[in-house]
């Protein structure tokens, strides 16, 4: 217990233990990766402690909250916020004097630049952004919108858990489950080359639809992509020709490779999350196999999987640890302690990887994601374009955008999901594209 559930147990919000050492302890701050101050506790002369956030709504799921229950690095970290490591002595004499000792500081991971970024470039629409440094596990941003101001959440908390549906307090990167769309072609190309052992061979000619028996699937807007290979159709993001693949590669090899990639396992997450699910079986039949296949059916997806994926790829087949708290110190500045960036493990090949990598620049270079292209710096990534009913019975579009920054080096993975955005080079890459150019920006300065 106390080597494997300790620390869960306490930062539970349903521990009331923890809350004892309100009594001795002011809550200690969480800053950003630069130092700039995310949460701190505030006490006025009377000794009245208020929690401020200066940065508002633009931290507001990843810092989360401490009141009307906890959410966020506030409840992960509740026991380091409420613990005290500041001088022995310094603590005796307060103890003495019957006051209140600081918590220690929680260091995040996460940059308060790239954050602030993210959030002005989804604007006031609902969607997520989850951006992770793949060779250190480092998680730089992660926004969900609509948001909240926990600066207000006591006063709000009624208006808000009484609202009119827009769930703006579910973090829409770890909570929100959406159709992949065509970004699960990552997943169906990766099943067709652990087939095969190679790309080489697939020939296709797409006329736009591609009906067998009574169901028909069709290209976005019905564009005919005419005869391609496998980068071809996967740069074009071509669904007739990966609802072939799924047909040819057959129920049970993809929900094995979904499984390998984490579809339906636990994630490593700090945050609360959903599980992705990847219910096709063999006996749903064809219908059900091509919709799945480019990512419609009935699978669902996080924001924050989806990076995930990105990362392995980026960082050759290896998922690092993803981190959201770098280290805390005492509230005086002494190091308490540090997390080192360690492997996960490995969730596909070298090979592989690289073969991931390979696609996905050409769906920059030659495809779809052409909004990243001719930059100072390279991109790979897979857009997507997943439909869904809205609730007057049309159908609404979500907009992805899945990849990774400096393909040689990779130095960010990022998912961007715009709800109900349209096309995902329309709506998702030109955010993608404003977090990849201010972390180059931030990394030149």
């Amino acid at each position: 217990f106390n080597l494997y559930r300790r620390d869960a147990v306490m930062d539970s919000p349903y521990n009331r233990r923890s809350d004892l050492q309100v009594r001795y302890t002011v809550r200690g701050s969480i800053v950003s990766s630069e130092g700039e101050i995310l949460a701190e506790t505030e006490v006025d002369e009377e000794g009245n402690e208020h929690r401020v956030y200066p940065y508002g709504s633009v931290f507001a799921h990843a810092v989360g909250y401490s009141t009307n229950g906890r959410s966020g690095i506030e409840s992960a970290a509740n026991y380091e916020l409420l613990t005290s490591h500041i001088n022995i002595i310094d603590r005796m004499v307060n103890e003495l004097q019957e006051k209140k000792s600081r918590g220690d500081t929680v260091v995040t991971t996460l940059s308060s630049r790239l954050q602030q970024i993210a959030w002005d470039a989804i604007g006031n629409r609902q969607g997520a952004v989850v951006a992770i440094d793949p060779q250190t596990g480092a998680i730089r941003a992660m926004v969900s919108r609509p948001d909240f101001d926990p600066n207000t959440i006591a006063r709000d908390w009624n208006d808000i858990i009484n609202g009119e549906g827009n769930s703006q307090l579910v973090n829409r990167a770890t909570q929100g489950l959406y159709a992949p769309g065509s970004t699960f072609k990552i997943i169906t190309a990766l099943a067709y080359y652990q087939k095969h052992g190679t790309m080489e061979g697939f020939d296709y000619t797409c006329t736009g639809e591609l009906t067998v028996g009574s169901h028909t699937v069709h290209c976005f807007d019905g564009t005919a992509h005419g005869e391609e290979d496998l980068a071809q159709a996967f740069a074009r993001s071509c669904n007739c020709a990966f609802s072939t693949i799924g047909l040819e590669v057959g129920a049970d090899k993809l929900q094995a490779t979904a499984g390998q990639l984490l579809f339906g396992r636990e994630l490593p997450c700090e945050l609360s999350y959903k599980r992705s699910r990847f219910p096709l079986t063999a006996g749903d039949g064809s219908a059900a196999m091509m919709q799945t296949a480019f990512g419609q059916g009935n699978t669902v997806v996080t924001p924050y999987h989806m990076a995930l994926i990105a990362s392995a790829a980026a960082n050759g087949g290896e998922l690092m640890t993803p981190q959201l708290i770098w280290k805390v110190e005492s509230a005086d500045g002494r190091d308490v302690y540090e997390n080192d960036p360690k492997t996960w493990g490995r969730i596909m090949s070298e090979d592989e990887a690289s073969m991931l990598t390979y696609l996905m620049e050409q769906v920059i270079t030659d495809g779809t994601g052409y909004g990243l292209a001719g930059l100072d710096y390279t991109v790979a990534g897979k857009t997507g374009s997943a439909e869904f009913t809205l609730s007057d019975g049309s159908t609404g579009t979500h907009s992805w955008f899945v990849g990774f920054s400096n393909v040689s080096d990779p130095d960010l993975a990022v998912a961007v999901l715009i709800e109900n955005g349209g096309s995902g080079s329309a709506a998702a890459v030109p955010v993608a594209k404003a977090v990849f150019d201010a972390y180059q920006e931030i990394h030149r300065s």
